[in-house]
């Protein structure tokens, strides 16, 4: 077995949305030419949502990381993908239970089909896990109404890695988090998978997202948070048979793309580089029991709320029904065309509308409910184990 290893790792999520991310094709290829020309040996990369776009960057670094694999979900695809250096011998997506709403098309996270990803990478006679993720983001801190949601993405996430990294000589995520360190989702990751993080407390300022020096930054936040926010994170766990170390963490990307005025961007890359060595990796047990016990009473009042609001869009049907019923006998009451058309189309407007609130007090409520019930029975069981075991030391 090797003795020592190094490993650059780095993520990046690229903002990559057709038509609406401004850029796009010159920051693609930008992109593109970096990885081509610096020592990378894993990538993981976020809202890569054009395909074309994944083929053009694979393209351009086959030789440097002869190795990828994009993570096909959802209606436009998970915007995921990993590229390697070193042989991918299995891969596996698993897509999480909620995603935001559908009806929110400004947001759009649902029709990513978000989720996690799973590369098990072969490197030199070393196991590794490599995971991606992208959790659902953060319109509004001050009034979140996805809270429930990235709660239960991060669960998920740490569950899923838990489970799956048996017999891996290590394990890492990479990925846009949606969330700060000092964050629950953060620290329920971190918590229940048994992750630390790459960023040292001597590079605890260098942001991701809204940093200052980032062309598309809005002036606000600049000047509030020059620093901006940690919120894409490369987090870590190695075994009793392999210790890792971090030897560097930056940002690896300059702030302009060269001769350009804009950056490669709106976050910026994190990279960490990895050794990897015959040893004992220390194991950090983080008490999350009051992180969980948080979580918890979050999917409940969530649940509440959803409860809430079928009764709402039933009341809002039953009341539409009364118009439209009552539109019914209005047909022999007009003659002229403008009118009936006029009509008609008011008829079309208010059954476009019943629709809605039917699906979302029915089907929508259902998956919802399901979702934030499944993983406030998940968190339960895992809050129990861990106060057994505390009671049997």
């Amino acid at each position: 077995m090797t003795d020592e290893i190094l490993i650059n790792i780095l993520t990046l999520n690229c903002w990559g949305i057709p038509y609406v991310s401004p850029n796009r094709s010159a920051r693609m290829t930008a992109i593109a030419d970096k990885f081509a020309t610096e020592n990378y040996d894993i990538i993981c990369l976020q809202e890569i949502w054009s395909i074309n776009d994944f083929k053009m960057i694979k393209a351009k670094t086959q030789e440097q990381l002869p190795y990828s694999h994009y993570f096909y979900s959802g209606v436009i695809g998970s915007g995921l993908c990993i590229l390697s250096k070193f042989p991918i011998k299995d891969v596996i997506f698993h897509k999480w239970p909620l995603n935001g709403y559908v009806h929110k098309i400004h947001h759009g996270d649902w029709f990513g089909g978000k989720g996690v990803g799973l590369c098990k990478l072969q490197i030199h006679n070393w196991n590794v896990n490599v995971y991606i993720a992208h959790l659902h983001a953060e319109y509004n801190r001050h009034n979140d109404e996805y809270i429930a949601h990235r709660v239960l993405q991060a669960f998920d996430t740490a569950q899923f890695i838990r489970m799956t990294s048996g017999g891996a000589d290590s394990t890492i995520l990479g990925g846009d988090l949606n969330t700060e360190p000092q964050d629950l989702v953060y620290r329920i990751i971190c918590g229940v998978a048994g992750l630390t993080d790459a960023c040292s407390n001597s590079s605890s300022n260098l942001g991701t997202n809204e940093c200052a020096n980032n062309s598309y930054t809005n002036t606000k936040h600049a000047n509030t948070f020059p620093d901006g926010k940690r919120i894409d994170h490369i987090l870590y766990q190695g075994t009793k048979n392999v210790k890792i170390e971090i030897i560097n963490f930056q940002h690896p990307f300059p702030n302009r793309i060269p001769y350009k005025n804009f950056s490669y961007s709106d976050h910026e890359a994190i990279m960490a580089t990895f050794k990897f060595s015959i040893g004992e990796s220390k194991i950090i047990n983080i008490d999350i029991k009051d992180s969980l016990k948080e979580a918890i009473n979050i999917c409940e009042t969530s649940l509440k709320n959803v409860r809430r609001q079928r009764f709402w869009y039933l009341l809002l049907g039953c009341i539409l029904i009364i118009p439209l019923i009552w539109s019914i006998g209005l047909d022999c009451s007009f003659t002229s065309l403008d009118v009936i058309i006029g009509l008609n189309i008011g008829r079309i407007f208010l059954t476009a509308i019943l629709c809605y609130t039917l699906f979302m007090s029915s089907i929508w409520n259902s998956v919802e409910k399901n979702a934030l019930k499944a993983a406030c029975l998940g968190m339960e069981i895992c809050l129990r184990n861990l106060n057994n075991n505390l009671s049997k030391k």
